[in-house]
């Protein structure tokens, strides 16, 4: 590719990035595009989901119920067609410049071709569950297999847990059914409860049940059962030794049968993860069989708002972890517009080592692994027995406006770590077999690359439980056994087939990213989802998988199989990208000083910024700091 034409393509990459996330009001009250960015890349104004139901409805003539909404008044024009035989207007929502239509189907891209018409959408239907059990996929995983993640122990290593609350009711909503299993206190303050208000929040997110609000705020793997290891005080301040008691308590009793543990917490990772010891006890819980979950960390901008790569905490730093950013779902269940959160912490991983020479060398690791919902999402509000929650005390707007019991909102990769220890939960509920390496992959193949945004953005794409499950439920209870390129499916006559490669979820289908990161790499190919491969075994790192040498990387053919391919455009181990000056991941270039030029800046050196506080070495604060960029999450007016 040529200069002129790379600068073009970063440009044109950057300014789709820049119109995904940008949302104003228009005059009617509608949140819309912002006007420059549609100019640039015009957008259609017809719903994808609308367009598969007009080429559905042209075979059968069905009617469709529609949603039009207006950007100014309707012209003489415009109330013709609406008053057209066939044509039927059920209700003009007039504070919203909104329509709800009946039409045939060959009237709707007429419609949309009027420019006071700001969308046509399908009139989609809505039921009383969770937004964020509803746009992960979570819900129909219920719905379709009757699959919740009941008798599966999650670890919730945070700031305490409200066991009294009602989110944590059975999931009948009867009486107390104790599904916080166990609770103890590992900061010297002697006590179980959540006085900050963060960990009550997380694993509500994670295991709540539909038992308040009309089930709105449902958590994804509901019904599984909590374990409450208290490591952050009533400021939600914590130490890295209180956390290693905790991951050390949890080695040392295994009969609790914890399956995943979720640390909504990090410290500033300038340590290489072969010597941090957070890393190192992480890698200790996964190599027991717990699939540990990170946050990224939320310093994905600076205090002027610019972008920011290389800014992962620790322990998301860890490879064995995974390490979760946060995505932007706007509130709609609906997948289609749903971006980043520029809060959000990019990779690669700058944690290094220094060597005799005194020579830096960067872990320089391709994170996050995914991104999942995380801003200002609502979940349970500690205090419910009366014991307070500091961070409402001192930030009253972030109460959710309900009765009791109350909920609150909360925005940070902290929010999204728990969705994704959940949707681990739900896919080891669906088979209990499988090993903390193949839940990671199979969360990484199974996730819907999100339009303009890189890998260092967004891992392997935005989180789909319903994938997730339905891969990995066609995974054979013997895989562990077999050899390399053995059949991932059970051998059965006739033969079980692997999952197609797509979801449909609240109405919109995607492609799954059909690829894993291994390290320093983005691998891909239909092999991870046919074929057993030995990254897949307990005890084995997914990046096992690559040979990195001076010249380059290559499969380990006795980790992978042959049909894998390894992308040509990641950083190898040293910092220097393969090819020469190629591009990384098709977003600006990486320079042999370290430095990412046309799309942020790249931390370097171990010197981190934050557009909040920094944690001091040797300690951890959670990612919901007074910060009040992670406390309002992405400053969204659709989100007002």
């Amino acid at each position: 590719m040529s200069p002129s034409k790379r600068r073009a393509f970063i440009t044109r990459t950057l300014a789709l990035a820049l119109a995904a996330v940008a949302c104003v009001f228009a005059p009617g009250g509608r949140a819309a595009r912002d006007a420059q960015g549609a100019a640039q890349e015009p957008a259609d104004k017809v719903s994808p989901d609308l367009r598969e139901k007009v080429r559905a409805s042209r075979a059968t003539g069905d009617l469709l119920p529609v949603i039009l909404q207006l950007e100014d008044a309707p012209s003489g024009r415009l109330n013709a067609l609406l008053n057209r035989n066939g044509v039927h207007v059920r209700a003009h929502f007039d504070r919203l410049s909104a329509y709800s239509v009946e039409m045939p189907a060959e009237a709707v891209e007429e419609l949309a071709g009027f420019p006071e018409v700001n969308s046509v959408t399908s009139d989609r239907e809505v039921t009383a569950s969770g937004h964020v059990s509803a746009t992960t996929g979570a819900d129909a995983v219920g719905s379709l297999y009757q699959l919740d993640a009941s008798g599966v122990v999650v670890a919730v290593l945070d700031s305490g847990v409200d066991a009294t609350h009602k989110a944590f009711l059975s999931k009948t909503c009867g009486t107390n059914s104790q599904r916080v299993k166990y609770s103890k206190d590992f900061t010297g303050e002697n006590r179980t409860d959540d006085p900050y208000g963060h960990g009550t929040h997380v694993a509500a997110l994670a295991m709540g049940t539909g038992c308040i609000n009309g089930g709105a705020n449902t958590g994804v793997a509901s019904n599984a059962s909590i374990l409450n290891l208290r490591v952050l005080d009533g400021r939600g301040r914590g130490t890295t030794s209180a956390v290693l008691a905790a991951i050390n308590w949890l080695l040392a009793n295994p009969n609790y049968n914890v399956r995943v543990a979720n640390l909504s917490l990090g410290a500033i990772a300038t340590t290489s993860y072969k010597q941090d010891p957070l890393c190192q006890a992480v890698r200790k819980l996964v190599n027991a069989g717990v699939v540990v979950v990170a946050a990224a960390g939320n310093d994905g901008k600076d205090a002027e708002g610019n972008k920011v790569y290389g800014a992962i905490h620790a322990p998301g730093n860890e490879p064995s972890a995974i390490t979760v950013g946060a995505s932007n779902t706007f509130g709609t269940d609906y997948r289609g517009d749903d971006t980043v959160a520029t809060y959000s912490s990019r990779g690669p991983t700058r944690s290094f080592y220094t060597d005799s020479l005194g020579v830096r060398h960067y872990d320089n690791l391709v994170k996050p692994d995914l991104v999942a919902p995380g801003n200002k999402l609502v979940s349970a509000q500690s205090g419910s027995a009366g014991a307070g929650n500091n961070l409402v005390t001192y930030f009253p707007y972030l109460q959710a406006k309900y009765t009791a019991p109350k909920e609150m909102y909360l925005s940070g990769t902290s929010m999204s770590a728990p969705v994704v220890a959940a949707a681990a939960a739900m896919v080891i509920r669906a088979n209990n077999v499988l090993t903390p390496s193949l839940v990671k992959a199979i969360l990484m193949y199974t996730a819907q690359p999100l339009a303009g945004f890189n890998t260092f953005e967004q891992g392997a794409g935005q989180l789909n439980v319903l994938g997730a499950v339905q891969f990995a439920q066609k995974v054979r209870s013997n895989f562990a056994t077999q050899p390399l390129g053995a059949s991932l499916q059970p051998v059965t006559s006739p033969p079980t087939l692997p999952p197609a490669p797509q979801s449909t979820i609240a109405g919109y289908t995607f492609p799954w990213s059909q690829g894993v990161i291994l390290g320093h790499t983005f691998a891909t190919g239909t092999d991870f989802l046919t074929k057993v491969q030995k990254v897949y075994s307990q005890g084995i790192l997914l990046s096992d998988g690559v040979n990195e040498g001076a010249f380059g990387q290559s499969l380990n053919s006795t980790m992978l199989t042959g049909g894998i391919l390894l992308s040509d455009n990641i950083l190898t181990s040293d910092g220097s990208p393969l090819g020469g000056g190629s591009p990384v991941l098709s977003s600006g270039l990486l320079l042999g000083g370290g430095i990412l030029l046309s799309d942020g800046h790249l931390m370097s050196d171990g010197h981190l910024m934050s557009d909040g506080h920094l944690m001091s070495d040797g300690h951890l604060m959670s990612d919901m700091a007074a910060s009040s960029t992670l406390i309002n999450g992405d400053a969204t007016a659709c989100m007002k």
